[in-house]
């Protein structure tokens, strides 16, 4: 199936039919270039004028959809109107067709018209003086020059503009689309860590509330549900705390809340007896200096998303906490009891985001993360611990015994990893 061509473009039409008109009435009025006695003049009359006008206001309609066929045939019909009497119209659309031939062409044919036109100028004023040497041969130069060189150079200098102008486009566009997508990477990473935040500063609380709550509804026992009451209201008054905290993070400083200063490794301590008021057996072995403010909130927060999963995962036993300097990277370790649950025990489901978040935060200090079962020599010491404190607990205790560690290095140096 033949490609359909494209039409003439309103204004091509527009311009060839001023024109045409134009050359009619000066035909009318019977003004021509040229007398009938001129020598160059080879069909006289005044017929034979309308056919290189016709031709070249025909050819104007291909100005823009085919300009080098246009600048071609128009070559032809200004040849064949140099041989007649003339219209001063047919000599000013040649122009035209020279312009927009190279603002419309591809750019070999604006660079071909622009050197041909360059040439023929000189050309037409170096021969004909070298000839005839009378000063008024270098009026054909001039004439050449008006025609073709100067219609040429005047669209190569609005073809460079235009070009420069669509690359400066081109350039805004591809700036705001690199504008949006660093906006939307930076939503995105604002609701990453503020999803964080929020799962580990609220997560523990309402942990060891539905641990607690679940022991109160399922143990007849007053003395029991008053303590379990007593944990809950202490874990929702902090964890309503906690919340306005993450508000005011959210909120711009101006508002009626102020952003709270980001936990540091000072507060493991308080971290660590807040633990053991839920139930948990932790000890804190803790030797640091001076740290990044990003490396202490990354530790701590994983020691407080370690607490919560043992508070809510872990077997009986004791569960250790271990803060570790090194010359280059603080290694944070965490192990709790992990073997067999009691089976009517309290406790709290999971949903995965704490291993999630714990090793995102570890991956933007490009530091290393592993969390999982341990079976090996290392982990005994805590598993015999482990089978101990559950031969203490009765018969619902647990049967096996292993360790669950959670080890993160987090470099101290900036863009080091350990």
């Amino acid at each position: 199936m033949a490609m359909r061509q494209p039409r003439p473009h309103r204004d091509d039409v527009r311009i060839a039919l001023a024109g045409l008109l134009g050359g009619l009435l000066l035909w009318g009025a019977g003004l021509g270039t040229r007398t009938a006695d001129d020598p160059i003049v080879l069909w006289s009359g005044r017929w034979p004028i309308l056919l290189p006008l016709a031709v070249i206001a025909g050819c104007e309609l291909l100005r823009r959809t085919h300009p080098r066929t246009g600048l071609l045939v128009g070559v032809a019909a200004l040849t064949l109107d140099t041989v007649t009497q003339g219209n001063l119209v047919t000599l000013v659309m040649f122009t035209d067709l020279v312009y927009a031939a190279v603002l419309y062409g591809t750019p070999a044919t604006a660079r071909r018209v622009l050197w041909i036109s360059g040439a023929l100028t000189v050309l037409g004023t170096v021969v004909p003086l070298a000839v005839w040497r009378v000063p008024e041969a270098l009026l054909i130069g001039v004439v050449i020059g008006v025609v073709a060189f100067t219609p040429g150079a005047t669209g190569w200098v609005v073809r460079n503009h235009r070009d420069a102008a669509e690359a400066a486009r081109l350039r805004a566009e591809q700036t705001a689309l690199l504008a949006e997508i660093d906006r939307t990477q930076a939503v995105t990473a604002e609701r990453a860590r503020m999803a964080r935040e929020l799962h580990d500063m609220v997560a523990n609380h309402l942990s060891a509330i539905a641990i607690h709550s679940t022991a109160a509804l399922s143990l007849d026992d007053p003395d029991t549900s008053k303590q379990a009451l007593g944990v809950i209201r202490e874990n929702s008054v902090e964890g309503l705390a906690e919340m306005r905290r993450l508000i005011g993070i959210l909120r711009d400083s101006s508002g009626d809340t102020e952003p709270a200063a980001a936990p540091t490794l000072d507060g493991l301590a308080s971290l660590v007896e807040h633990a053991r008021g839920n139930g948990l057996d932790v000890t804190l072995d803790c030797a640091h200096t001076a740290l990044p403010a990003p490396v202490e909130l990354a530790a701590y927060r994983i020691v407080q998303e370690s607490l919560t999963n043992a508070l809510k995962h872990a077997s009986p036993g004791r569960v250790t906490v271990s803060l570790v300097q090194r010359d280059h990277a603080l290694d944070v370790r965490v192990t709790s009891p992990f073997g067999d649950v009691r089976k009517d025990g309290p406790r709290a489901p999971g949903s995965g985001a704490g291993l999630i978040g714990m090793r995102e935060r570890v991956a933007l200090l490009q530091g290393t993360f592993e969390a999982g079962p341990e079976t090996g020599p290392e982990a005994r010491p805590e598993a015999e611990a482990a089978k101990t404190e559950v031969a203490k607990a009765g018969p619902h205790g647990t049967t096996g015994g292993g360790t669950w560690t959670v080890r993160a290095t987090l470099p101290i140096t900036e863009g080091e990893s350990a």
